[in-house]
């Protein structure tokens, strides 16, 4: 799977490999901080894992439509959100899987 980047042990991200570089950073870093946050929450994390499919892709009114999934100890959670701008959407995306276990 080649458009698959992993970040950390157990973070997986899928249709993230077109987004530049400096983006990226913030990406992660967003990403990162969730990860800390539902490993806390979680009894034993066995997977984050985000998908992201551009919906829409006209010039300057492109979409991002953004699923998340955590297995932890073998339950399942996930959630999807869209939104225009992708880092509103990774935001959503996590906070609802949060949200869901706390």
């Amino acid at each position: 799977m080649g458009d698959d980047i992993a970040l950390g042990g157990n973070i997986q991200l899928t249709g993230f490999r077109d987004i530049d570089s400096s983006s990226m950073v913030v990406l992660k870093k967003v990403i990162g901080n969730y990860a800390k946050r539902i490993a806390e929450l979680t009894k034993k994390l066995n997977a984050l894992h985000i998908t992201l499919k551009p919906v829409h892709e006209r010039e300057k009114s492109e979409k991002y439509e953004v699923h998340a999934k955590i297995v932890d100890d073998g339950k399942v959670y996930a959630s999807e959100t869209t939104d225009r701008n992708l880092f509103v959407a990774v935001d959503n995306v996590l906070k609802k899987i949060v949200n869901e276990l706390d």
